[in-house]
């Protein structure tokens, strides 16, 4: 009887000092927080979609209170809005940044790439991708299996089942980047909102030669230079046999889409421009 109440107050001893000795360990690497984390969280959407480079809110609010510039951090879900309210509550400058949006470069459906083959695999654009260069003979066009629409947690993407390709739609997109990750063609960017939901901007990311394009796609771009000699604004570059619009240069003047002769040049939200008519040799004088 004495062993086992002996056993029992020795266990009973190491477990006070045990306490004791947790109790100042946690008193000496204490971590202060700053309170104004857990308010600035709150300001936050709470979306955690991982836009702003961070793993969630709380670490982008987390950084927002420790730094003093600011002007690196950004919530693409809050927006300019949020930002100034945050930026507002803790004193400093608000990150300037012009609204995304989240933009398909490719335009290769259905009728402008015909399948070559059917893939039987899992239904997995990063899978797919890994085995092989895709159902068609463009190894850089969209695969098609939807790794964007599962990526997007705003469902701002869907499949159009008739092109095969994804669609954005720009209202509920956040610019949160989470489809230009699950993307491993890179054939999705993020780029300048305009007003209106207009846009302007090359239609292909395929870095063949022209010849080669023709082949395996109806719609891409051959890479002929005649968008960027009639771009008075220095906005669209040629390289890798690939043409680029600068959507921060662009000033949505549209005469690039009527010199596109593969229609790679794609218009959202305007109307083209009128095509002038061709002139017309002059006539030789009739011989008397």
């Amino acid at each position: 009887m004495e062993i086992l109440l002996y056993t029992i107050l020795t266990l009973c001893i190491i477990g006070v000092l045990a306490a004791v000795i947790l109790y100042f360990v946690a008193q000496k690497f204490k971590v202060h927080e700053d309170p104004r984390v857990d308010q600035v969280e709150k300001m936050l959407p709470g979306a955690n979609c991982g836009g702003c480079g961070f793993a969630g809110c709380r670490g982008l609010a987390d950084a927002l209170a420790k730094r003093n510039d600011i002007s690196a951090l950004f919530c693409p879900v809050g927006g300019a809005p949020v930002m100034k309210s945050v930026a507002d509550f803790l004193g400093k400058a608000a990150p300037e940044k012009e609204a995304q949006v989240a933009t398909v470069r490719c335009g290769g459906s259905c009728e402008k790439r015909p399948r070559l083959n059917d893939y039987d695999g899992a239904a997995s654009c990063a899978i797919a991708s890994s085995l092989y260069g895709g159902q068609t003979g463009c190894t850089y066009g969209c695969l098609g299996l939807g790794d964007c629409v599962s990526a997007c947690t705003f469902g701002a993407i869907s499949m159009n089942p008739e092109t095969g390709l994804p669609e954005v739609d720009p209202e509920k997109c956040t610019a949160c980047g989470a489809c230009v990750k699950a993307c491993p063609k890179g054939v999705i960017e993020l780029r300048k909102k305009w007003p209106k939901d207009r846009a302007v901007f090359v239609s292909c990311v395929s870095k063949d030669k022209g010849a080669v394009v023709m082949k395996a796609c109806k719609a891409g771009c051959i890479g002929c230079g005649k968008c960027a000699k009639v771009c008075a604004f220095d906005a669209i570059t040629i390289e890798n046999n690939l043409a680029f619009i600068d959507s921060w240069k662009c000033k949505l003047c549209r005469k690039c889409v009527n010199e596109c002769p593969t229609g790679a040049i794609r218009l959202v939200g305007m109307e083209p421009l009128a095509k002038e008519p061709k002139a017309t040799p002059a006539q030789k004088p009739a011989e008397s």
